[in-house]
């Protein structure tokens, strides 16, 4: 039985964080290396991926109406900041602060 010939290395592109592209260039430093393939090459054969548990957070669908202003304004600053809407209303919930602050609450009667 003959073995499947493998695939040559081709590239792959994905995206990494800034934070994480300047730790690759300083691994690539510190440990001698000519390319950040090798890095990864590197990271991949000491990786355990057996024992790898992602950390996301489970999401749920939610539905919630907004005023067609609102919406042009999310859609402008979407397009303007290369983000979704999803993106931009997941950050104003994240900043909402659970309770008014006091001194809203008491101009309000």
């Amino acid at each position: 039985m003959t073995m499947p010939k493998s695939k040559s290395s081709a590239p792959l592109t994905f995206d990494l964080p800034v934070s994480l592209v300047a730790k690759t260039a300083r691994a690539k430093r510190g440990h001698a290396l000519r390319s950040t393939s090798e890095v990864a090459r590197l990271a991949l054969a000491e990786f355990d991926a057996g024992s790898f548990q992602p950390t996301r957070e489970s999401h749920q669908p939610i539905s919630v109406r907004i005023s067609g202003k609102q919406r042009a304004e999310l859609a402008w600053a979407a397009k303007r900041k290369a983000a979704s809407v999803g993106e931009l209303i997941r950050a104003a919930l994240e900043q909402l602060p659970e309770k008014p602050a006091r001194a809203a609450k008491r101009g309000r009667r």
